[in-house]
């Protein structure tokens, strides 16, 4: 049954300007020149350099050469609001045209890049200087099509020989798959299209030209017990090949150096590498801290004159067009929004990054880790008022430059733990003793994770063990039994 209601409703929607501080938040010092690019083309009212107020008061300054924006600058570039409400009544205007169609209100796309000859076309090279028939070279790039990023081939063979036949319409057998599959084996690197890791390390040792005593003994462990190495069961591995302790200490150290991955030798230079862009820089001058925002954050932008000079010549003519009003309107506004937003987003960013630096001035004095103090997202907003949701937007994807290392903000981040004399300390300080205590065990008999309790309860952290090991896994440090050396 239909019917109609009236009733009120409070709602609370965020401003197009506030989408688009959000957006920009986000946005870390080495994308947003693009973004600033972005925003330049999408409004031609949008231009790069002063107004004639901020030229006359640092006509001395090349701020296109400036490194660091000081964060005293705040107050450096102050611009007068433009008043439109003088030209023309808002009244009169559709609330759809006065909607910001911004670029800020789509989600940040990455860059493509170009990259050299890929992976598997680097094979396929290799492959064209063998002897094979037409049939087996089309065979073979099939097979190679299946190799991943790791080296190895996953298909079953018996499930090619269909795809061959329904895809390809090439009929084939699983031994005339597997004829051509050693060829793609004898391919550098060497280990390459293996179906598994046994047979991966298999093809290394079989590819060593000193057949070493160590080569031989590697080849009976990984042949016969590779399952007991993997697990470290040493003692079982000796006891069966009745290998001496030197025996299995010498096959042992032929099989770690061989290249369980051998496909990322070749998909890493593929791979461009990522070039960090601190958003701060940090100085220690005599013991005390100078912070600096990037000077690539502060962009010289401005209203385009032209534009406000159109807009006063169509309001005040004879004949208003108020198309051409709005449309200038719109797009002066959407200019003077992203100057307004770039503005708030360097203050709180610098806001931000002050509040950090007071709550961890010892750390940042020293750089070391154990001086970190607690310190969670709830800790940052309180002191800046600012949002939670805002605080983690800032310290996202951002990095700081100090005199002991570039570090991402969001590293400086941790949670409490109480130790014996009832202090907070931070987790991050627990996982660095846990490290150093790991780091310096004796591998021939490494910690286990109640003996690790032990160590950090000597040292005043009463912590359980399933703490001990869910820090461990956090440090990506494998169990006792696997840290094993002989």
């Amino acid at each position: 049954m239909l019917k109609q209601s009236l009733q009120q409703k409070l709602q609370q929607k965020l401003s197009p300007q506030q989408i688009q501080l959000m957006k920009l938040l986000q946005v870390p010092t080495a994308s947003l020149e693009q973004r600033v690019k972005e925003e330049l083309e999408m409004n031609p009212a949008l231009e790069e350099g002063l107004n004639d107020e901020d030229k006359n008061e640092d006509n001395d300054d090349d701020l296109y050469a400036q490194e660091e924006y000081e964060t005293d600058a705040d107050d450096d570039h102050k611009r007068d609001d433009f008043n439109l409400d003088q030209y023309i009544d808002d009244d009169e205007i559709p609330s759809y045209k006065t909607t910001i169609q911004s670029s800020a209100d789509n989600d940040t796309k990455d860059v493509p890049f170009a990259s050299g000859i890929s992976f598997q076309e680097q094979l396929t090279e290799q492959l064209h200087l063998k002897k094979l028939t037409d049939k087996q070279m089309r065979i073979a790039d099939y097979i190679i099509g299946y190799i991943d990023d790791d080296g190895y081939m996953r298909r079953e063979l018996a499930a090619m020989v269909d795809d061959l036949a329904f895809t390809q319409n090439i009929t084939t057998t699983e031994k005339e798959l597997e004829t051509i599959l050693i060829e793609i084996q004898d391919l550098d690197p060497v280990g390459i299209g293996a179906r598994n890791l046994r047979e991966c390390l298999l093809i290394q040792l079989k590819k060593k030209e000193n057949r070493t005593k160590g080569i031989r003994l590697a080849t009976e462990i990984v042949s016969e017990m590779m399952d007991e190495f993997v697990k470290k069961h040493y003692d079982k591995i000796a006891q069966h090949l009745e290998f001496t302790h030197e025996e299995l200490k010498l096959a042992i150290n032929e099989i770690i150096h061989l290249n369980p991955k051998p496909g990322n030798s070749m998909a890493d230079n593929q791979k461009n590498l990522e070039q960090i862009t601190p958003d701060f820089s940090l100085y220690n001058n005599d013991g005390k801290l100078e912070l600096s925002l990037n000077g690539r954050n502060h962009v010289p932008l401005r209203v385009s004159k032209d534009y406000n000079d159109m807009l006063n010549q169509y309001s005040k003519g004879k004949h208003k067009d108020k198309e051409a009003v709005t449309f200038i309107k719109q797009k002066i506004e959407a200019a003077n929004w992203f100057i307004d937003a770039l503005d708030q987003r360097n203050q709180s960013m610098i806001l931000v990054m002050n509040t950090i630096l007071t709550k961890q001035h010892e750390y940042f004095l020293e750089g070391d880790e154990l001086k970190l103090k607690p310190m969670i997202l709830k800790d940052v907003a309180d002191v800046t008022n600012l949002d939670i949701s805002t605080v983690s937007r800032i310290s996202n994807a951002k990095y700081i430059q100090t005199h002991f290392g570039t570090f991402a903000l969001k590293s400086f981040f941790s949670e409490s733990l109480t130790n014996d004399e009832g202090e907070e300390v931070s987790s991050k300080e627990v996982k660095k003793i846990l490290s150093n205590s790991i780091d310096n065990e004796n591998k021939a008999e490494p910690l286990s994770d109640e003996a690790l309790v032990k160590v950090l309860k000597a040292q005043g952290y009463n912590i359980a063990r399933r703490t001990i090991a869910k820090y461990r896994e956090m440090l990506n440090i494998p169990v006792a039994r696997l840290r094993k050396e002989l």
